[in-house]
């Protein structure tokens, strides 16, 4: 029943991947999830993260001065993928030609010297500091 009923729906109401606005002007991904009234759930949330998680640490795991990294300084990589996609991490040429070489307080340097830096607040700080000690945030 339940294969049957989802390719009914996908029938009627199709399949977006991308959010887009239906017939009644409502804000609406996938098949007919109407966001701006129904939203996401906490479990559809971390799901939606668990997934983007894997895929930016799949393509940071392609290079090996990431793979060379303990998992606090991963951390602070995967954080700045998510935040500025691939494109724009690899922008921090300087930051990884640091980080090639192990010399862990210029990359924090080339952090701190970025636009990004002076845009993320707090998170910028935070990541610093785990760059630079190798140690996890406190809260």
């Amino acid at each position: 029943m339940m294969h049957s009923i989802e390719d009914q729906l996908i029938l009627h109401e199709g399949l977006r991947l991308k959010p887009y606005r239906c017939t009644a002007g409502k804000l609406t991904i996938g098949v007919g999830r109407n966001l701006e009234d129904k939203g996401i759930s906490h479990d559809e949330a971390m799901m939606l993260l668990r997934n983007d998680i894997a895929e930016v640490t799949a393509q940071l795991e392609r290079f090996d001065w990431f793979r060379a990294l303990g998992p606090v300084r991963r951390k602070v990589l995967i954080d700045m993928c998510f935040n500025l996609g691939m494109a724009g991490l690899m922008g921090f040429k300087q930051m990884i030609e640091a980080l090639k070489r192990a010399d862990y307080e210029r990359a924090a340097d080339e952090m701190v010297s970025s636009k990004w830096y002076r845009q993320v607040g707090e998170r910028g700080r935070r990541l610093e500091r785990m760059m630079r000690t190798g140690e996890d945030y406190q809260v």
